[in-house]
Parts: C-alpha cells; structure tokens; sequence
C-alpha cells in the first residue's frame, strides 16, 4: 500500500530535526515505500564506486542520503518559514495544499 504524503518533489523544504536541522532545500525525489525524501544538497554521504558507464572513473562520490518525512515541514512562500499543511478542495472540486498559518494555497 502506498501512502500518500503532503511533501511532492519540487516543494521548498526545511529540515526540523537531526545533523542538518534548519537548513533548507528543494525536494529532489519522494520514496513513498520508505517515508523519506532525497533533499537536494543536504544530508550527503560518501560512497565507494565501482566504475560504471555513468561513472567511468569511479572512486569515492558524494551523494544525497534520504531524510525521514516526519523530519521536513515545507516552506511557505507567503510566510518564508516551515508550515503545517492542510488539504482542501477548491470551488472547481480541485484538491489543493494549503497553509495552516496564512491559508495561502501551496500547489502551483
């Protein structure tokens, strides 16, 4: 069963709890089986490569690890700080994210 969660790719991030709290980021990929989320620039590992096609030379790489959703709170662009996120329907019968804070509408 695949659950569904208020972060989508593309969504402004803040990281709200471990090595890299407060810093923030743009959502690279979502993995709902696993409940994380891959944040551009943020909680980078190294890893060991073998040389691949998309890594000829390979050696050690830098990568992005996944972060725990429960961990992320979106960033509002009408209040430029993490939110809590609510979902609604719109007079169309549109659903749309909304912010708890302002009520500003989230999807683009």
């Amino acid at each position: 069963m695949i659950r569904k969660f208020k972060i989508r790719k593309d969504d402004n991030v803040i990281v709200i709890a471990g090595k890299e709290k407060g810093k923030t980021g743009k959502v690279i990929r979502v993995l709902p089986d696993k409940a994380m989320a891959l944040v551009e620039k943020l909680n980078m590992v190294k890893r060991h490569q073998k040389p691949t096609p998309k890594y000829p030379q390979g050696g050690i790489i830098e990568k992005e690890a996944p972060i725990h959703i429960s961990n992320l709170m979106i960033i509002c662009d009408k209040c430029k700080k993490g939110v809590r996120v609510g979902r609604k329907f719109l007079e169309d019968g549109k659903k749309v994210r909304f912010c708890k804070s302002c009520g500003e509408v989230l999807d683009r």
